[in-house]
């Protein structure tokens, strides 16, 4: 009996001593999308014994952001939270939080390579001396959709988009005069695509410091000519049934104006591509660049999604995980396969190569648009992003103000004029809360 006990307590010991090292993943996705990120987390653990990856579910972006940022105060954070790109500012703000990557990665003895990542992708989330911070895992950027059964029985070609704002206004009015939908286009996200993105593309600086890379002393500069001439395109063509608003934030109406015809065409993110084919088995879809202005060459656009950031406070062993799970989600197979499965963009150009070598992108055609577009030139100062403190709470400001222009209140002048003013009091206040 006695040598049965002694065998048992050795087995547990055993047991003990060879458990997996259990990595906390905080992250943002429900749906389908949680559902691809859980199978992710699965097929590592099934790959190795060392490690188990624990992913949870912890709401909506802000609130895992805001999530996470009370669990480290509380001594209670994982090792790992999914941020969304306008919450950048806020984590490079918070003084010891954060382990980042680059110096992760190196601590493990983990091959990375920076370069291996597409540039556009990687500059959103290195500091000025290009360290990267964060690890880039579901990155997108928005493209427009357009419904070519409408283009043809308007009479315009079907597979040649318009390119340029200009033609969105003619050949929104030719489908409208001929019957084919009520209304040329609507949109998601004022703030990231017809604000944020129209900047970029035409090459337009966002805010000083190169749009807040260079610090916390960054002023906003929405208030210029080419915004304000949109937002007032934007009022004009409201007025005459050419555009739609889909409503402030994400856009929740403006979907569904897309999906029943109601408008023929719809500008999002690539990571739409899976919920708009899946609405629209009565119509064919396209795909195409987001429209530019004539006089303006395009430059490229820029992303949204998140990335995964490494808090601080855990042990050498557990950050050792943490590095081999990133080695294997960057790689190119399980990157290929999440953008495929997602629309999401491939985050390295090796996944990218895979993609088009598996045939993919011909067998979906317009699902490497994303791709080509936020790719099409060499990130400018202008064009990498935005790294500004209490984002969330200014593209709230962008809402209401553009909802100020289009109800008449306000000239897009004003209501620009005054988004800078409210927003520069906001970065001044995080500028004071995170001062050094």
């Amino acid at each position: 009996m006695a040598s049965l006990i002694a065998a048992v307590a050795m087995a547990g010991t055993s047991t003990a001593a060879f458990a997996a090292t259990e990595i906390t993943w905080w992250h943002a996705m429900g749906g389908e999308l949680g559902a691809k990120l859980e199978a992710i987390a699965t097929k590592y653990n099934e790959s190795q014994s060392d490690y188990k990856v624990v992913p949870v579910f912890k709401g909506t972006y802000p609130e895992t952001l805001t999530a996470a940022i009370a669990a480290f105060r509380a001594g209670q954070q994982p090792h790992i939270v999914q941020v969304f790109e306008v919450g950048t500012g806020t984590m490079m703000a918070a003084k010891g939080a954060v382990y980042p990557v680059y110096q992760l990665m190196k601590d493990a003895g983990e091959p990375f390579d920076p370069k291996a990542f597409l540039p556009s992708v990687v500059g959103y989330y290195t500091d000025t001396e290009g360290n990267m911070l964060s690890m880039p895992f579901n990155s997108s950027t928005p493209v427009l959709y357009y419904n070519k059964t409408v283009f043809e029985k308007a009479g315009l070609d079907p597979n040649t988009p318009p390119k340029t704002w200009e033609e969105m206004e003619s050949f929104s009015k030719k489908i409208m005069d001929s019957g084919a939908a009520k209304c040329g286009f609507t949109t998601g996200w004022v703030s990231w695509v017809q604000t944020e993105n129209l900047s970029a593309w035409h090459n337009q600086q966002i805010g000083t410091l190169e749009n807040g890379f260079g610090g916390l002393k960054t002023e906003l500069t929405y208030n210029n000519p080419l915004v304000a001439k949109h937002w007032a395109n934007l009022k004009k063509w409201q007025d005459a049934g050419i555009f739609q608003y889909g409503g402030k934030g994400g856009g929740n109406d403006a979907p569904p104006k897309f999906y029943s015809q109601e408008c023929a065409m719809y500008m999002n993110s690539s990571a739409s591509r899976a919920g708009v084919l899946a609405n629209s088995k009565d119509f064919q879809v396209g795909v195409a660049m987001l429209p530019h202005y004539a006089d303006v060459k395009p430059q490229n656009s820029i992303i949204g999604g998140a990335t995964l950031w490494v808090l601080q406070g855990k042990k050498d062993a557990e950050y050792k995980g943490v590095a081999d799970f990133f080695s294997y989600l960057s790689s190119a197979e399980v990157q290929a396969d999440w953008h495929q499965g997602t629309g999401y963009l491939p985050i390295t150009q090796a996944s990218y190569e895979l993609s088009q070598k598996q045939g993919y992108y011909d067998k979906n055609p317009g699902a490497d648009v994303s791709i080509k577009q936020i790719t099409l030139n060499e990130p400018t100062a202008n064009s990498k992003g935005l790294r500004f403190g209490s984002y969330v709470q200014i593209r709230d400001i962008i809402d209401e103000e553009f909802q100020q222009v289009l109800s008449g209140a306000k000239t897009s002048e004003v209501a620009l004029g005054d988004l800078v003013k409210r927003g520069n009091a906001l970065l001044r206040e995080f500028e004071a809360a995170n001062a050094n």
